[in-house]
């Protein structure tokens, strides 16, 4: 008796797709991995948003009443410098989120997963872009409830909100590289601190003329101020916009960031 043995079938191989086949997909799975995250952590994002809140609060009602601005109402001022503000807390909690993935071994995990763990990067982006919106949004709405009255068209808030977007991600993105290289979270939450300052040496809540000289100087040539100037001038009709050095500083710096980022995940990744 003869007995015919059928070939084996080949054995399945798991294949990555090319770079550019589910890229997209990954980034969506990241993305939707960091937002459920920060939901799943409500200290941390009610921190996020009511803390700028608490500060405009604080600034209109109890330091506005002793501050010339040379406008005529204070919340009408320091508005648009709260809403940068959010930006920088919210990119000191980006580059603590980046510092725990980097040293919890959550990147190695992902190498042995059909993902990219670059893309994670882009999660923790998107989910600060998002956070922004809504503390932004929050910060805008109790103005309104503090007589800030805005004179801006639709074209004017279009510009505002594209430049704060641009803003956000730039701050982000640099955000993104502290975590990096950072050896852990509270290291991250350290280095960070100098984005959260930055804004109150600018002419986010003063005018920089009423500073001492050497402040005036770093408070006028930083990148802050251009930005908060442009916002203010598109919001309430102020004089100094210069949307031009706003947008050369945010774009420029959002270059840098970015590319500074993927290099450094590189460097980190191949240790």
């Amino acid at each position: 008796m003869t007995s015919t043995l059928s070939p084996a079938a080949p054995a399945r191989v798991a294949v990555r797709p090319p770079a550019g086949g589910w890229a997209l997909r990954d980034a969506a799975a990241m993305v939707g991995r960091s937002l459920r995250r920060s939901v799943r952590t409500p200290d941390t994002l009610i921190m996020g948003i009511a803390l700028p809140v608490i500060l405009l609060l604080m600034f209109v009602y109890v330091f506005g009443g002793a501050i010339e601005t040379g406008q005529a109402a204070y919340v009408d001022y320091v508005v648009p410098g709260i809403v940068l503000l959010c930006a920088g807390y919210g990119a000191a909690t980006t580059a603590v989120s980046v510092a725990t993935d980097m040293t919890s071994g959550l990147m190695n995990r992902f190498r042995t997963l059909p993902v990219r763990p670059v893309s994670a990067l882009t999660g923790h982006v998107v989910e600060s872009v998002v956070r922004n919106a809504v503390s932004t949004g929050l910060v805008v709405a109790v103005a309104y409830a503090t007589g800030f009255r805005p004179t801006a068209g639709p074209a004017e808030w279009l510009g505002v909100t594209g430049l704060v977007l641009l803003y956000v991600l730039a701050l982000t993105w640099t955000a993104v590289c502290i975590g990096i290289v950072a050896s852990g979270p509270e290291a991250a939450n350290g280095f960070s601190f100098a984005i959260m300052f930055l804004p109150y040496v600018s002419s986010a809540f003063v005018p920089p003329e009423s500073m001492p000289r050497v402040l005036e100087v770093v408070a006028t040539y930083q990148p802050i101020t251009p930005v908060t100037d442009t916002v203010r001038a598109w919001l309430t009709g102020a004089p100094g916009a210069q949307p031009l050095v706003a947008l050369a500083w945010c774009a420029g710096l959002l270059v840098l960031a970015r590319l500074a980022a993927a290099r450094l995940f590189r460097r980190r990744a191949d240790r």
